[in-house]
């Protein structure tokens, strides 16, 4: 992706729906795609980071949801780390995230990453501006370094517009199922609108790359974005398909004599 001086628009998406019906369809035929991928990946012992990054409520559990729900965690690995330990925060900036790196035949996820340090930790006071500028002019190197070991590095930036991320973070208020994504600072977060477009900018000026280059992806509409993502993802990995053995069921044993016992198993009840 070419630098843009301007940094990326604030407003994303256009809103159009998509039905339930088309975005499951076409989610499905993505999903044999990635199963392929991950064959690609454990038979080439190719190594793939996929970094998300974007305000809160841009809708990246979601994506990574859909990114992950047909394929193996043992090859697909998802990290989400927590703020960091004392000892933690003694340490080299990006020394907790290495370890997190793929080795060969893994598709390591990170739900948020090292740009926390560009973006929630230097709107929310965390990191100051020296540990910031650090940073910025540290990460293109770095992330010259784990291309350099042959991990293909994709970063994806989720744009969500002001108006979409107010209507999801109320969403999230009156839903009992969502309650748990909204913490205090995501609260205190969402009135520095443009505090975080100011930090996104100078991350972008920094670190998009050629080497490692920033996709922004216009989430305001989940299902669209989801599968532009997906798609982006297939179409970049120079993957082929492995051929499988067919798979045909063995023939069940015979009893032999076998007789179930008289047990009383403990069944849960049967209320649906």
């Amino acid at each position: 992706m070419a630098k843009r001086k301007g940094g990326a628009a604030d407003a994303a998406g256009d809103g159009n729906a998509l039905g339930r019906k088309e975005y499951e369809a076409a989610l499905a035929d993505l999903h044999v795609e990635l199963v392929h991928l991950q064959d690609w990946v454990k038979a080439t012992g190719a190594k793939i980071c996929i970094v998300f990054e974007g305000r809160d409520g841009a809708g990246k559990g979601g994506t990574i949801k859909a990114l992950t729900e047909r394929v193996s965690p043992r090859v697909f690995r998802v990290v989400a780390l927590p703020a960091p330990t004392e000892r933690e925060k003694s340490q080299m900036y990006m020394q907790r995230y290495i370890p997190y790196l793929p080795a060969a035949g893994e598709v390591v996820i990170f739900d948020r990453s090292w740009y926390n340090r560009a973006g929630v930790e230097r709107v929310m006071g965390f990191a100051d501006d020296s540990q910031v500028d650090i940073f910025l002019r540290a990460v293109p190197l770095i992330e010259r370094a784990i291309v350099g070991s042959n991990v293909r590095l994709l970063k994806y930036w989720l744009e969500v517009s002001p108006e979409e991320q107010t209507r999801r973070l109320e969403q999230r208020i009156k839903d009992g199922r969502k309650t748990w994504k909204l913490t205090d600072m995501d609260l205190k977060s969402y009135s520095r609108w443009y505090d975080y477009s100011r930090a996104r900018d100078a991350m972008f000026e920094a670190s998009d790359t050629e080497f490692a280059p920033w996709h922004v992806v216009r989430s305001d509409n989940k299902r669209r974005a989801r599968l532009n993502i997906i798609r982006h993802l297939l179409d970049t990995v120079p993957y082929e398909r492995i051929a499988r053995k067919k798979i045909t069921l063995p023939a069940r044993q015979k009893a032999g004599g076998y007789r179930a016992p008289d047990y009383p198993y403990r069944y849960i009840p049967e209320r649906f």
